[in-house]
């Protein structure tokens, strides 16, 4: 594989016990910086060069063959190992699904971890037979998402059979106590909604509330509402590129078009446009 590859999905009307959002091959993997974390679990495994990853402040090192499993919400940043090389080309997957966590209980894999793949490349070569299928199929079949469901739960035993677990990063113990309310975030960001609203829902104080957010995210809760209007912005950028600014504004949580022009300026250093300009020429899709 040599060009960029990605794959995603919509969340099955019908909710699946587990199913994949996105998956795909990146020969030229960037620089990511979330500190909100991703909503679902993360798989990310490098193929060729390599990469570094922090997690609560702890550095890993993704070289060829070794991989990460990392849990919803845990705060991350990875780039390529800029002291051994410039290419650090990955595969990934993202997945949920209604029973996830009680899957990932019983298989005692609940937890962000570095494993290493075996000689044979079970986990790599898996990835490539799901995106060589995705291409030879019609992705628009009614029964795909069943079919990558299955793909999907046969994925997360090889990563158990064959995984060699090198380390086992614990989740913050805060992440816990806000879980609901996060989860809640994630459905309602777009709406016209603040502090107030955020502290009633969990049923905390707004002070209580920011501590537990800053022990998480190291960030207050309204800082962690806006990351994630500032997220699907980014991806509405590239996604959507007939949507104007002003579009994208309203659809995230932006009352106004010149607010978030100046809060995504002030968080990623340049403007949404510069933005799109800069990774469709890069090649994103």
């Amino acid at each position: 594989m040599d060009q960029k590859i990605r794959y995603t999905f919509l969340p099955p009307k019908k909710s699946l016990p587990i199913y994949i959002d996105s998956v795909g091959y990146n020969p030229f993997e960037l620089d990511f910086d979330r500190p909100e974390g991703y909503p679902y679990y993360h798989w990310l495994q490098t193929v060729e060069g390599e990469g570094v990853i922090e997690i609560l402040n702890q550095k890993f090192v993704l070289e060829q063959g070794r991989g990460i499993l990392l849990a919803p919400y845990t705060p991350h940043k990875y780039q390529p190992n800029y002291e051994k090389t410039n290419a650090w080309s990955t595969v990934y997957l993202t997945f949920s699904g209604a029973t996830i966590e009680s899957i990932f209980n019983a298989l005692e894999m609940n937890y962000s971890s570095i494993y290493h793949d075996t000689d044979a490349n079970h986990l790599y070569h898996f990835i490539q037979d799901i995106l060589a299928y995705l291409e030879t199929e019609q992705i628009n079949d009614p029964l795909v998402n069943y079919h990558l469901s299955a793909k999907l739960y046969e994925f997360v035993i090889l990563i158990k059979r064959y995984g060699k677990l090198d380390d086992q990063i614990l989740r913050n113990h805060s992440y816990d106590k806000i879980k609901p309310i996060v989860e809640w975030l994630e459905q309602v960001y777009p709406e016209n909604i603040g502090l107030l609203e955020m502290s009633e829902q969990a049923n905390l104080s707004a002070q209580h509330l920011n501590k537990l957010f800053r022990e998480t995210f190291n960030m207050s809760s309204y800082a962690f509402l806006v990351q994630l209007r500032i997220r699907e912005a980014k991806r509405l950028l590239l996604t959507e590129v007939d949507l104007t600014l002003k579009d994208i504004a309203k659809r995230v949580g932006f009352n106004a078009v010149s607010h978030f022009m100046t809060t995504f300026k002030s968080r990623e250093g340049i403007t949404p446009n510069q933005y799109r300009e800069l990774h469709h020429t890069q090649g994103v899709q």
